[in-house]
């Protein structure tokens, strides 16, 4: 066995599992809650505001994937490079890639890089990225996940030589509270609480817990209006998740986009349009609306829900790869 393994008490080395490192594996997702709170018990991370990306290394092949399993490696190849340059051959590391606004990670800065159609076009964006890792699922063929996340974060930190843009994700020990207001007093997007004693698991789990600054989560486009005075390509667009197998319609978003931003996902709206709505039965505007195929998902930030289900103050983000239409639904607390 490894002498890196050495980092973990005698209990966590029990918990290593000699197997073949996988192809793929299922990220665990985070819950959301509306209760910041603070346990000694858990650990709490900043909630940075990029891409979740998977790597896979064994020799000198690293693979990057998105958490719907599409290659990040042409829109990322500095990762890549990195990644291969690290000490251990053979691992799975969990993710986000990020691009920053000044001391704040931004989404919207990212989705330069998000949609480049090669390794050129990713170095000459002029856009930097970094990788911050928080988690280890294999090393070295054997499996990790069983393995607290305290210990898994330990391993992580000591198996692997962090310069950017690899960067470890550091987090707090059990003041949950005190770090969520110090988030929102820095303009970021909030916290993540995990359980400290916990494994790793492959689905969205309460043992992960996210505590928003502000209102944002994805919806898939439906359809879009037409643009009025001097905006182009379309006026805004109209917005909605799937509830029972049926999209429901959740509002307009007529914010957040520059000229550049409305050419591009105005010609890919063209090329999606369908005669009817794609929306279930409800209160569907009528006037001056094209409606489209629910293949596009967008990332959009709000002040909050109305009574009568729809968004206040939505504004666009960005379109996100890395999650299918059909998996979009409204995030409420439990």
């Amino acid at each position: 066995m490894s002498a890196v393994f050495d980092r973990l008490d005698h209990q966590a080395r029990e918990k290593l599992e000699a197997v073949e490192q996988p192809e793929w594996v299922e990220p665990m997702l985070a819950k959301l809650t509306d209760d910041p709170f603070s346990d000694p018990g858990w650990i709490y991370e900043r909630k940075v505001d990029g891409e979740r990306c998977l790597a896979f290394r064994r020799g000198d092949a690293v693979r990057l994937l998105s958490r719907n399993q599409e290659s990040l490696n042409i829109q990322y190849p500095e990762l890549e490079k990195a990644l291969l340059k690290t000490a251990p051959e053979r691992f799975v590391l969990d993710g986000e890639v990020v691009a920053f606004e000044g001391d704040v990670t931004s989404f919207s800065q990212l989705q330069e890089r998000m949609h480049v159609n090669s390794r050129a076009e990713a170095q000459d964006s002029g856009v930097s990225v970094y990788y911050y890792l928080f988690d280890i699922l294999y090393l070295s063929d054997h499996k990790i996940t069983k393995v607290p996340l305290r210990q898994r974060k330990r391993l992580l930190k000591h198996a692997f030589d962090f310069q950017d843009p690899l960067r470890f994700l550091s987090h707090r020990n059990e003041t949950g509270k005190s770090y969520f207001e110090e988030a929102c007093r820095k303009g970021w997007e909030g916290v993540i609480a995990k359980q400290a004693d916990w494994p790793y698991v492959h689905s969205r789990s309460s043992k992960w817990l996210k505590f928003k600054c502000v209102s944002r989560q994805e919806f898939v486009i439906g359809g879009y209006t037409e643009p009025h005075g001097e905006r182009i390509a379309f006026g805004a667009l109209l917005i909605g998740y799937y509830e029972d197998e049926q999209l429901v319609y959740a509002g307009k978003v007529g914010t957040g986009y520059d000229d550049d931003t409305l050419r591009r996902l105005g010609e890919r709206l063209g090329e999606l349009e369908q005669e009817d709505p794609p929306f279930a039965d409800g209160d569907l505007p009528g006037k001056d609306v094209h409606w489209v195929r629910p293949r596009l998902v967008a990332e959009i930030g709000f002040s909050e829900w109305t009574d009568y289900g729809k968004l206040r103050h939505p504004r666009y983000l960005g379109l996100r790869q890395d999650k299918e239409p059909q998996d979009v639904h409204r995030e409420q607390p439990p």
